[in-house]
Formats: structure tokens, sequence, C-alpha cells
């Protein structure tokens, strides 16, 4: 079961509340967003009446809900949840397209790149200051040193910023740069103490899926950060990896229904590491944003045969401005807008 509280329900309330659990010998989990407060009871929820608990003072609703992911699911929240960023609303009709390099250069680089995304009528950028790769002897990124490049670059353009978190211990300096969204990728969604962290913070969270996770991992996955009191998570659909070879990874273009169905939270899809190959990455766009994405994560950077890193899925500047030119004509047909 799960209470949720009004917005201005007091201290007194809320403990009230708990005390009413922990008086059925259940434990509760008390998760505080900004804009609510709700509170899980843990155990046999079987013990417990709605009505009793609706009748306590500072309770807006109470709820059984069957699924083990609660705050994350549609049953208690029926709206689409629409997370503020900076001004730019990701999970409404405006579809957003997050783009910029795989991983943060040179100035000059994050420069040109932060120029050609807004050109491009982009709203967000992404790029990568600590790059998770496979070989321990290929680039890493630039660390803090390019969490500083890219702040400066994106702010000259006014574009809000996407990058990754790897390591807990970072999460302060990422704090201190003021990073936009932070991305946790696909190898650490079930890195549940570094969920933890970031469900204590008020910081808008991308969570990738797994290589090989399942539709109910990720949600639990999500669950953890909700859990903290955030409940500002995007889910991100990057391909998952099956038997096949001939690109990167599998785009599970279901998963964006399904999720719609699960959860209120927002789904966009990375198309770029789906499909590995810079020619792909239009047809999957497409595909993802007919499917109902609220968002693309799209690779771009100033001169593709330079980059440091996954230079084969990133678009040039023009292949952007073009797709989001055949991006904002699949929006306006399924009643969107780019």
């Amino acid at each position: 079961m799960i209470i949720v509280m009004n917005k201005d329900a007091t201290e007194q309330q809320l403990d009230a509340v708990v005390r009413k659990i922990k008086e059925f010998g259940l434990d509760a989990n008390i998760s505080k967003g900004t804009e609510r407060t709700v509170i899980g009871a843990i155990g046999d929820e079987r013990k417990l009446d709605q009505e009793l608990f609706e009748a306590l003072p500072g309770v807006e609703q109470s709820m059984h809900i069957v699924k083990p992911y609660k705050i994350v699911a549609r049953e208690w929240h029926k709206e689409n949840s629409i997370i503020d960023i900076k001004g730019v609303p990701l999970g409404g009709n405006q579809i957003q397209i997050i783009a910029g390099p795989c991983s943060v250069e040179t100035e000059q680089q994050m420069e040109e790149a932060a120029k050609f995304v807004k050109e491009a009528n982009c709203r967000l950028m992404r790029g990568g200051a600590f790059k998770p790769r496979t070989s321990p002897y290929t680039f890493q990124g630039k660390g803090v040193e390019g969490l500083d490049l890219f702040r400066k670059a994106a702010d000259k353009e006014g574009l809000p910023i996407v990058t990754e978190l790897m390591d807990v211990r970072m999460l302060d300096t990422f704090l201190e740069y003021d990073v936009d969204v932070i991305q946790i990728g696909t190898r650490n969604m079930q890195n549940f103490d570094l969920l933890k962290e970031v469900g204590k913070i008020n910081k808008p969270v991308i969570l990738k899926r797994g290589m090989s996770a399942t539709i109910s991992e990720w949600l639990m996955s999500a669950e953890y950060i909700a859990a903290g009191g955030n409940h500002n998570i995007i889910f991100c659909e990057r391909g998952i990896r099956t038997f096949e070879t001939y690109y990167r990874n599998v785009l599970d273009v279901t998963a964006i229904p399904v999720l719609k169905k699960e959860t209120h939270l927002p789904v966009i899809v990375d198309p770029s590491h789906a499909g590995g190959k810079a020619w792909m990455v239009a047809s999957l766009s497409r595909a993802a944003i007919a499917a109902g994405a609220d968002g693309l994560l799209v690779e771009m950077h100033p001169n593709p045969c330079e980059a440091w890193c996954d230079a084969d899925q990133a678009l040039n500047p023009g292949e952007l401005k073009s797709l989001m030119g055949e991006l904002k004509g699949i929006a306006e047909v399924i009643g969107r807008s780019i």
C-alpha cells in the first residue's frame, strides 16, 4: 500500500501515518518528493484498510498496489508526469531531442557542438565527461575538466546539460557544476548504492536500461531512486543485447508502449547506441517517436570523422538538422510537437 500525503501535510501528520502502519506490524518507507510525500507500507499490506488511512489528517489518498514498484507505477498516478529541466518540459506534448557529442574533447569542439545543437532547435545538450569503456586502454573522458568545458559551452547557448555519473564519489562535483540532468548508464542500472544516492537529490535522472535487463528490473531500479525522494526520473531505452551481431544493440521499440502503460514517468530513446551506425539513427528515431517516445538522446559531433569516441554513430550537424525536420512531421501526425 502507498499513502499519498497532501502538499501541506505536517510532520506530525506524517508521523501519525507511520505510527499507524507500524501498529499493524509493518514498516514504512517515506519518499519526500518536491511536490508530494509518499509513504509506502512494507510487509503484508493485506492487514491495512484504505479507508482507515484516508480518514487520517493530511492524507490525500491511499491505495493497494500489487506491483513491486509502487511510486513509479501508473496505478496511483494516472496522469503523465512532466519533468521540468530549467523550464524545458520533458514528458508532455512537446517532444525533446537531446543532442551532442559522445564525449567532451576540446573547448573548440564543445563550443561548435553547442552552437550546432542550438541551430538545430534542440533544447538540451548531451556530452560525456566520464566515459565507461569496454577496454581500459581507450579514451575514458576528460573528467572534471570535461565538466567545466561542457558547462561553459552549453551556458553560452542557454542549453541545459545531460551527462553520465559513474561514481557516487563524484556526485558532489556534479552538483557543484550544477549538472541539469544526471544520466545513469546501462552498466550502472543496478548499481543500487548509486541509485540510492541520486534518490536523495532534487535533480532529474535519466535511467538507461541495462544490456539484458527486463522491464520489471528496469522499473525496480527506478523505484530505488523514487524511494529516496527523487521522483524526477526519465527512462531511456538504448537497445538490448541479443544474438544479433549486425548492429550494436537491438532497439526494443516494444518497451515504449509497455512503459507508457506501466509508469507515469517519461520515456526517451537513444537511437545512436542502439544501431551503432550513423546511417541507422534517423530510421530508429522516426520509429521511436511514432511509438510514443517523449524524447531522443542523439549523438552529434561537429566533425564525426575526428571524434575520440563512437565516431561511427555520430551524426554531423547537417544530418541533425535534417532529422529534426523529419521528426517534426511525425510529431504533428500524432498530435505532438518537436
